[in-house]
């Protein structure tokens, strides 16, 4: 059967590289340098990215071909300039920036401070701990929605921090990875768009032109903001009632009957390599893990001028949030270390070899981040932004009580497709505030937030986004079953979402269509727990 399932994956992936070799094929004769910019095809690589990836299940020749689309695209299929394009432009102009190598610094400090808390048993000391308190699956699963709705600072902070902490609790009540993935993405960016005081909030403020307050409108839209709120009633409600639905399904019953956490022959780590250190308590967990809050607050503030007069807010809405998860995670890391090593419980030999092994364990996300990123770069050289900027702006022509649905499908697919929702919004928000900045201030704040929502949505879906990518670290989980299994309750929560926004933009208020939301994620939870035994049942 097995061997059944392999030739025919092997013939699923022919049949896709096929397809998209006569896609670029007839690109060649239909296009040229000119036709291509700020138009459909600027969207071709990353859907033929996503497409590979989902159909394939091999995420890093999907993301390097649809770079390699892009790049003969942009040059017109020249041989020289597509070279050029797809490693000068592409993933060396990734790499050599100062905001994405801050990120990249931030993920290798994390690994080391996993591998260290594994090392010293802090992990193990609180699986044990939490095990004494937490009695069943449901209270696992809401004590990870619980951490991951706390650490609302910064989306890549959260999908790790929250990954490394509840791993050996999750793992205990055989709760899948694919589902800890699930949850760790679902309280990263839809709780840090809803935040005030997060990375985000200073992002999305940043993009708010003209004289209007950034960070007032960020808080007005917070209501409206119906995807980010759907999203944690359905975590809360899908936890509680035990039932999962789609592939994920599939996965939370192997892990209850079979007590297999993956499902899929794929490990993304070795469990043999994790050393068991019997002097590992609580506090070797929870001190490094506050440190690192604490450190990473204190270095976003200090990068936005807080300790050079600046209120807090302003710092935050300033803050350069590379820099400041750098300066945190270093200094959480040193305090890390001079806490084991003043414990003895770990050598200093022992410290210093948690450094290769957290290195080595952020390299699948390092890569597959870097292409992603290149990816983006082969967009936006394509003119991705000034295509769906002209699309909008048609569209608030008419139908303005309509536009919040559409703005938040457009946020949607470009998100989907770019892998970015800062990137979305840095498109659309300055569009969306032009068009109704001293008109209709209700609906401005209503399509604003449709911006917002849809942006996180497609963030959310999308394989190539690095939240999603960073979740799958997070939980050590195979990427495209995070993706694969993701999918079915983002996509609902979406639905769900974009009729909210269709009532809102008639009713112009928040309560009716949020109301309306919760019961239709509730009692989808419901209709699911009582046609279907649930995982806790199995």
């Amino acid at each position: 059967m097995k061997e059944k399932n392999k030739e025919l994956q092997k013939t699923i992936n022919i049949v896709a590289l096929t397809v998209v070799v006569l896609v670029i094929i007839v690109a060649a004769f239909v296009t040229d340098e000119t036709s291509v910019q700020q138009s459909a095809w600027a969207l071709v690589p990353p859907v033929i990215a996503i497409v590979l990836a989902l159909i394939t299940k091999e995420v890093y020749s999907s993301l390097f071909i649809g770079i390699l689309a892009g790049g003969l695209l942009y040059s017109g299929y020249s041989f020289e300039g597509t070279v050029n394009h797809v490693f000068c432009d592409g993933i060396i102009a990734s790499l050599s920036d100062s905001y994405n190598v801050g990120i990249l610094i931030f993920l290798v400090i994390l690994g080391t401070l996993v591998a260290l808390m594994n090392r010293a048993g802090g992990s193990a000391a609180f699986g044990d701990w939490a095990s004494e308190h937490i009695k069943t699956r449901v209270g696992a699963q809401l004590a990870t929605i619980a951490l991951g709705v706390l650490i609302f600072i910064d989306d890549y902070f959260n999908c790790l921090t929250v990954g490394s902490v509840m791993r050996p609790v999750t793992d205990k009540y055989k709760i899948s990875r694919a589902k800890l993935a699930y949850l760790i993405d679902a309280t990263a960016a839809p709780v840090c768009i809803i935040a005030p005081v997060s990375s985000w909030a200073a992002a999305v403020s940043g993009f708010v032109p003209g004289q209007e307050n950034g960070i007032a409108l960020f808080v007005s839209t917070i209501p409206y903001n119906f995807y980010a709120l759907l999203t944690i009633v359905m975590m809360v409600s899908l936890a509680i009632s035990g039932r999962d639905f789609g592939s994920m399904d599939v996965h939370e019953k192997n892990a209850v009957l079979k007590n297999d956490l993956f499902t899929t022959g794929d490990r993304p780590y070795s469990e043999g390599d994790e050393k068991k250190n019997t002097k590992g308590k609580v506090i070797d967990l929870v001190i490094p893990v506050v440190a690192l809050v604490v450190c990473c607050v204190i270095g976003m503030i200090y990068t936005g001028g807080f300790f050079s007069g600046e209120s807090f807010i302003d710092s935050f809405a300033n803050s350069d949030a590379s820099v400041g998860l750098v300066f945190g995670s270093f200094f959480g890391l040193v305090i890390t270390l001079i806490l084991y090593l003043c414990r003895k419980v770990l050598s200093f030999k022992e410290c210093m070899e948690c450094f290769p092994e957290g290195f080595k364990s952020m390299v699948a996300p390092i890569l597959i981040l870097t292409f992603a990123w290149s990816l983006k770069a082969m967009t936006d050289s394509l003119g991705a932004k000034e295509f769906v900027a002209g699309i909008v702006s048609n569209s608030a022509t008419g139908f303005v009580s309509l536009l919040p649905a559409i703005i938040f499908l457009i946020a949607v697919f470009l998100s989907f497709s770019t892998g970015t929702s800062w990137g979305t919004f840095g498109i659309l928000i300055p569009i969306v505030v032009s068009v109704f900045a001293g008109v209709d201030n209700t609906m401005m704040i209503i399509s604003m937030s449709a911006c917002m929502a849809g942006s996180v949505c497609g963030d959310h879906c999308s394989p190539i986004s690095d939240t999603t990518i960073m979740s799958s670290a997070g939980a050590q989980c195979n990427h495209l079953n995070h993706v694969s299994t993701q999918l079915p309750y983002a996509l609902t929560c979406a639905v769900i979402s974009c009729v909210c926004y269709f009532i809102a933009g008639y009713a112009k208020n928040a309560v009716v269509p949020l109301i309306v939301g919760m019961i239709l994620v509730v009692a989808l939870a419901y209709f699911l727990k009582n046609n279907g035994k649930s995982s806790a049942e199995a």
